[in-house]
């Protein structure tokens, strides 16, 4: 396993909100609950890398393998100034940034599946998940974000999966990548995470140029419009995914005739005879 490189991460981060802030460990049991605990206590903004986590959360309770120092264990706390109802988009504009840093470092396309999973040829190479706080509004005033905690897990140089994983999974090295190095991908993805943030306060405020996120999301994932879908929520259905709404859910025409806006994920490709 290299050991992380923090100065040459640091050298590459300057300018962004993360610059000076990032902590390293070597065995944790979930960078996210670090983060959160930070969060808690006062903090706004922060970083904290593990070479293992030990207890990796993934969306909807889903555990995460985290190999130690095959994968990027990364969770960055934030306090951007938007309302709580944009905080549906972070994953969006997470995945967004993931995306960017993966392309820039390894040249391969990864595709989005809403809302959290980045995926190259159709496996799971990474995962999002996102946590936030709030602060109530004054009067007439929408409720504000007090923090977020974006976390993101990558699969760099894994080569072999659990069973149960194998025809799920892959990672950067397995696509044909050689050994990644976690220095480049992690300040890349910081790069491109505080890139995004910027972009979200610019566009609540009205001063950004530009697509927006939304529009920017649905060109860069394959599953926002015309992927014919099983989701697992509200007792199982199947339809085709007919683009998002104005809160960054899904919405999928099902087979049963009804318009569905998926609220928690769990969506899954079907061939398109069935």
């Amino acid at each position: 396993m290299t050991a992380l490189d923090l100065q040459a991460v640091e050298a590459e981060i300057v300018g962004t909100e993360f610059a000076g802030r990032i902590l390293h460990f070597p065995l944790v049991g979930s960078t996210n609950v670090l983060a959160l605990e930070a969060a808690q206590a006062g903090t706004r903004s922060g970083v904290w890398v593990a070479d293992e986590q030990t207890a990796g959360r993934g969306r909807g309770g889903h555990g995460w393998h985290s190999v130690a120092g095959d994968g990027l264990y990364v969770s960055a706390l934030t306090a951007p100034a938007i309302p709580l109802t944009m905080a549906s988009w972070l994953p969006l504009a997470t995945g967004l940034a993931a995306q960017s840093a993966i392309a820039a470092v390894t040249g391969l396309h990864a595709d989005i599946r809403w809302p959290n999973d980045l995926l190259l040829n159709g496996r799971k190479c990474g995962g999002i998940l996102v946590e936030t706080g709030s602060i109530a509004g004054r009067q007439n005033e929408p409720e504000m974000l007090r923090y977020a905690v974006i976390g993101v897990g990558i699969n760099l140089n894994h080569m072999s999966f659990p069973s149960e994983l194998e025809t799920l999974a892959t990672s950067l090295r397995k696509e044909g990548c050689r050994a990644i190095s976690r220095d480049a991908l992690l300040a890349g993805l910081l790069r491109s995470l505080d890139e995004e943030i910027r972009k979200l306060v610019r566009q609540y405020r009205g001063t950004l140029n530009g697509a927006g996120l939304l529009e920017r999301f649905a060109s860069a994932s394959t599953w926002v419009k015309g992927k014919r879908v099983h989701v697992e929520e509200a007792g199982g259905y199947t339809g085709v995914t007919a683009g998002l709404d104005m809160r960054g859910f899904l919405q999928v025409a099902g087979d049963d005739g009804v318009l569905h806006t998926v609220l928690s994920g769990g969506v899954r490709a079907l061939a398109q005879d069935q």
